[in-house]
């Protein structure tokens, strides 16, 4: 078991998934600040009105971009490993916990749903006008890879958080993709016919 300092927030940080912060609440300058001083992580859990999830990512400060004078920070965090939290403890100002690894119980990943994967997101890119070269995806955790890159909200990115196996969190990802893909298409079109004839047709 490990005890790691937690920083709930309403949203989610995947493993490789980089974000900027602003901290400003004493308890969490106190947190990072015991972060950057020894090199340490924190724990990443969502909050939700129906209370904290379980399983989060544990987090590294990369880099400061600013510092003020009353202590507040501007930080990018990147998240690093995926854990359970098993008991909630006490002694620090900040929420803490003891935790443990949370990890896939299958590791290889299906070549075809990964190249599935890929295809979706660059059909998402194309109906959004964004360029899918730009988009990163090589190697391994390509579901990571990809969810980091995409604005899905935290439901959905819990979701992924959750889920045991690469090949599981590519099909619901590909899912994903498609739904938003369609969406996208189904505004663009509505633009246009507005556009066109300043009326648009019910759906």
């Amino acid at each position: 078991m490990t005890e790691i300092g937690l920083f709930p927030l309403n949203l989610v940080l995947l493993p490789s998934e980089r974000a900027p912060l602003h901290i400003f609440e004493d308890r969490y300058k106190e947190l990072i600040g015991e972060c950057l001083e020894a090199d340490g992580e924190f724990g990443f859990l969502l909050a939700e009105d129906t209370g904290l999830h379980t399983v989060g990512t544990s987090a590294a400060v990369i880099e400061v971009l600013n510092r003020y004078e009353d202590g507040r920070l501007d930080v990018v965090v990147e998240g690093r490993d995926r854990f359970r939290v098993t008991q909630i403890t006490e002694g620090h100002s900040y929420m803490s916990a003891e935790v443990q690894p949370f990890e896939d119980d299958e590791a290889a990943a299906d070549p075809a749903l990964v190249s599935a994967c890929v295809e979706s997101l660059e059909h998402l890119a194309a109906a959004a006008g964004t360029d899918a070269g730009a988009l990163e995806v090589s190697g391994e955790n390509v579901a990571w890879q990809i969810a980091s890159q995409v604005d899905f909200g935290p439901e959905l990115k819990q979701q992924l958080l959750e889920m045991r196996a690469e090949n599981e969190r590519l099909e619901r990802l590909t899912e994903a993709l498609e739904e938003a893909t369609a969406l996208v298409t189904t505004q663009r079109d509505i633009k246009q016919r507005a556009a066109g004839n300043g009326k648009v047709d019910h759906l």
